[in-house]
């Protein structure tokens, strides 16, 4: 009986170690992976900065660039949803997006401000999220 009990002991005690490595390990990579989405959501909105600027500097044809940005911007939408940000900052983006998408007309006049939050935003400054949510209420949704 006193056998049984202290091999009952030592196996609880190597299954709770094992528990704990496994644990760690899992918080671990949880990190390694929401930095993994943290870099490819700054890497989409810069390249939407980037657009934007040839957009505005009229590069090439300007519907394919307009197409790049909606592009990349979904890109960036996609990936701040995989993080563990803040519910407004992912409402906003969501709708600058989709903003793009639907009124277009209205957004390619609006494509320096949105240059301007999205600056802001990859200099880590919260008033670029503002700016965005600005745009995104100055656009007219019930017209094209």
């Amino acid at each position: 009986m006193k056998k049984r009990m202290i091999r009952s002991i030592i196996l609880f005690s190597l299954t709770l170690v094992a528990l704990l490595v496994f644990i760690g390990l899992y918080v671990d990579e949880t990190h390694r992976v929401q930095e993994t989405y943290r870099l490819q959501y700054r890497t989409n909105l810069t390249h939407v900065a980037e657009d934007i600027e040839s957009y505005l500097n009229n590069e090439g044809d300007l519907e394919l660039r307009y197409s790049r940005i909606i592009s990349d911007m979904s890109a960036a939408n996609a990936f701040i949803f995989l993080l563990e940000n803040n519910e407004d900052k992912k409402k906003t983006i969501n709708e600058l997006h989709t903003c793009l998408i639907k009124y277009p007309e209205q957004m390619k006049g609006k494509l320096a401000e949105m240059e301007t939050a999205i600056g802001d935003i990859l200099a880590d400054l919260d008033q670029g999220y503002a700016e965005a949510a600005e745009i995104v209420a100055s656009v007219d949704k019930k017209g094209h």
